[in-house]
């Protein structure tokens, strides 16, 4: 870019953020920021590539075809084949609407920047996508363990369909079930015979654990031939689906309702004491978040109707289904907007929807001698 300087002299100026030196100044600093932020998203949130997915484009929800299974028949010579007989297979629809628009956002100061001896902005947007995806796994995470207390859409007579499955973790009423490793190796192989059993594809078998129950669990079983044998040294620390239990793969995470907490719970009779200077963020009472809240227009239930007893999910990818308006995107002021203010505001947006579509390929771990009720 030509500048001309009080001397009149004219001189050549490289602007780092302006693409092939013509446009916005800020035009690649966008592009970093969106980088950033992409990374800090994709490394927080699993449920993203574990459920069905789709783009919804020109409308507010989207449907889901279930179809039941059908039936075989002798045909008898002569007589016209018109379907079934029995009208088989019976079929249902659920239909998924977009949530309100999901952001994260922080202004920048531009003078703290230039002060800064950091990288303020790329640190920033990365938290801009973790925010988002912490939300984003919660909701899913919550879609899947409603599916697992409900019972089939197909209500056919002489049709109806296998529902979600509850699973009992031990066999005390003490919190600390949850983190026994035989107990959920059990468990494990139990929802794997329930799925089966349902008729739920293999492919696709998922478990999300909280971090504590994937290491209690790698700790106890990790040698004995019970998990994947392949899995060697720290990969199967990393908990992203190396370590596999009668073909379900597993995975940690820490937005799992678990225990009437978000990811982890101490004290009680979970045998777990709190390690101490855990912040904000760790430990998180679950909020509403019913289709009456604003913004919400699922049900992802509330914190009640989630309970206290759910320690665990096992599923196949038909378990949900996640909808997206909106994928992840970053925007950032600029122009007179940044003038005016002597910033920038960076805001990070998700326009995204989900709920559960075949209950039978969703299992719901839990504590207790009673299972959680549906909502």
């Amino acid at each position: 870019m030509a500048h001309q300087n009080q001397n009149g002299t004219v001189t050549s100026l490289t602007r780092q953020g302006q693409s092939n030196s013509s446009g916005d100044v800020r035009a690649l600093y966008l592009k970093l920021f969106s980088g950033e932020m992409f990374k800090g998203f994709q490394h927080n949130t699993i449920a993203r590539d574990l459920l069905m997915k789709r783009t919804l484009k020109n409308g507010k929800s989207l449907q889901f075809i279930y179809t039941g299974r059908t039936t075989s028949e002798f045909h008898t010579p002569g007589k016209p084949i018109l379907g079934n007989s029995d009208g088989a297979p019976p079929v249902a629809e659920k239909t998924i609407t977009v949530d309100d628009l999901l952001i994260s956002s922080a202004f920048l100061y531009e003078l703290d920047e230039v002060l800064a001896h950091y990288d303020l902005r790329s640190e920033i947007s990365r938290k801009i996508g973790y925010a988002l995806a912490e939300k984003y796994d919660r909701l899913a995470f919550r879609a899947v363990t409603r599916g697992a207390r409900q019972a089939s859409p197909i209500t056919k007579a002489n049709f109806v369909e296998p529902g979600g499955t509850q699973i009992r973790v031990g066999s005390t009423t003490n919190d600390s079930d949850a983190y026994g490793a035989t107990n959920l190796v059990n468990a494990f192989y139990d929802a794997a015979a329930a799925l089966d059993e349902k008729g739920v594809s293999s492919d696709g078998r998922v478990g999300v654990l909280n971090a504590r129950q994937y290491y209690e669990l790698i700790q106890q079983v990790g040698e004995n031939g019970l998990v994947n044998r392949d899995a060697q040294g720290t990969s199967r620390q990393k908990g992203n689906g190396i370590v596999e239990i009668a073909g379900i793969k597993i995975y940690k995470s820490m937005n799992i309702p678990f225990l009437g907490k978000y990811g982890t719970a101490y004290g009680g009779t979970t045998g777990v004491a709190d390690p101490g200077n855990t912040g904000s963020f760790v430990s998180v009472t679950p909020e509403d978040a019913s289709g009456a809240q604003t913004g919400i227009n699922n049900d992802y239930g509330t914190n009640s109707e989630l309970g206290a007893k759910s320690c665990g999910l096992i599923f196949q990818r038909e378990a949900a289904g996640i909808v997206e308006a909106i994928g992840p995107q970053v925007q950032v002021t600029k122009g007179d907007v940044s003038v005016i203010y002597q910033g920038d505001v960076i805001l990070g947006r998700l326009a995204v929807g989900a709920d559960y579509v075949n209950p039978a390929a969703a299992v719901e771990l839990y504590v207790g001698a009673s299972a959680p009720s549906a909502f």
